[in-house]
């Protein structure tokens, strides 16, 4: 079986989540920004997609290479061995980026790229320059980077962060990768409470049951190379029942969500039953300032709104000023709280263990980390 060059693409920040998911699945990667290259065959694309829980995607190297000018650029791409990942009604198209490069027209980047490999795939079916492209999609990216040149294959699709439960969703709802992100971040074991007090839609509770029940993220959704000719349908249903085999139906969560409006719970409760781990949340509707525990050693994650919005943010902080008088007596607990308002610590009142810098989407947040001390 074929060795391919592989990288998982992921969220600015996150890279590091991704390398100990790979290293944790039996892959060696080495980080770069943005990514993680690894190197594995079609068996692993397949496992790779369905396990990654904070990656964006699994891409295929097809090549890299230095450029200056646009005829060594055509060149080196028509040169590459289109002919084994595409077939010859193959739909390709070629998407572009170029930072800090000599060939900095990402229009004519595109174009060029694109020619080359019609040129190349001609040559080899013996067609005319014209070819079909009513088949399955091949999605590929040539990017340049201070003029190395990488041409990238996409087996996912749609990004891993569409796992396939969202049925619902409410405002600004966080995407469900960065939503393991946050989890992974924290301290928290599958004997320990974990509570998200401001759920929304649901999605870190569920991501949270999803990594205590050990379920691939992927089970629920369809991936890009399901549809390749050279994908053998037979591997990918083996591979798909031998991660449903995964799963840990003997761990027992405690797990909450809780929300101050009643239809976003509906709508938690929604989708994690189409997640499948309706039973193994607890969804309430309450508001922060009333929230009340007994319970020891837990962890809550929080995603609150940020008030990006002037006359949003004076609610907003009012917010923050609830969730510490309610969660700085929770000394046994650690919390881990999102958001892009940096005066966050002066609002909630106290200062954090640890700040770290993540990205949701373009956005720049902190996850202020208070770190809790454990109660015997």
């Amino acid at each position: 079986m074929t060795t391919y060059n592989l990288i998982a693409t992921t969220a600015s920040g996150i890279e590091a989540l991704a390398a100990d998911e790979l290293k944790s699945l039996g892959y060696k990667g080495r980080t770069e920004n943005g990514r993680v290259r690894f190197q594995g065959n079609l068996e692993d694309i397949i496992w790779t997609n369905l396990w990654l829980r904070t990656a964006d995607r699994v891409k295929i190297i097809v090549g890299e290479f230095d450029a200056i000018t646009f005829d060594s650029l055509f060149e080196q791409v028509k040169a590459l061995p289109w002919d084994q990942y595409l077939p010859l009604d193959a739909e390709f198209p070629v998407a572009g980026k170029s930072i800090k490069s000599k060939l900095y027209s990402v229009s004519d980047v595109q174009r060029l790229t694109k020619k080359a490999i019609v040129e190349k795939m001609s040559s080899v079916y013996h067609r005319s320059s014209r070819l079909p492209e009513t088949g399955a999609l091949f999605s590929l990216e040539v990017a340049i980077l201070k003029n190395h040149v990488m041409l990238t294959l996409d087996t996912t699709g749609s990004s891993l962060f569409k796992r396939g439960y969202r049925v619902e969703k409410g405002n600004a709802p966080l995407k469900e990768n960065m939503a393991a992100a946050l989890v992974k971040l924290t301290n928290w074991h599958t004997d320990m409470p974990f509570l998200d007090p401001v759920c929304g839609s649901g999605t870190i509770p569920i991501e949270a049951a999803l990594i205590g029940l050990n379920i691939a993220p992927g089970l629920k959704r369809q991936f890009a190379f399901e549809n390749w000719d050279w994908v053998d349908n037979t591997l990918v249903t083996q591979k798909r029942q031998a991660a449903e085999a995964e799963r840990n139906n003997d761990v027992v969560l405690d797990i909450m969500g809780a929300d101050i409006d009643q239809n976003m719970i509906d709508i938690a409760k929604l989708n994690a039953n189409e997640a499948g781990v309706l039973h193994d949340i607890t969804f309430k509707q309450v508001a922060v300032q009333d929230f009340r525990t007994e319970k020891k050693n837990g962890v809550l994650v929080a995603n609150p709104p940020y008030g990006e919005r002037l006359s949003d943010q004076e609610s907003v902080r009012v917010l923050y000023q609830q969730m510490g008088d309610v969660y700085r007596p929770l000394t046994s607990w650690s919390k881990y709280i999102l958001t892009s308002d940096l005066q966050f610590e002066s609002y909630y009142g106290a200062k954090a263990t640890k700040r770290r810098k993540l990205y949701n989407g373009a956005l720049r947040t902190d996850l202020f980390q208070y770190w809790g001390k454990r109660e015997h």
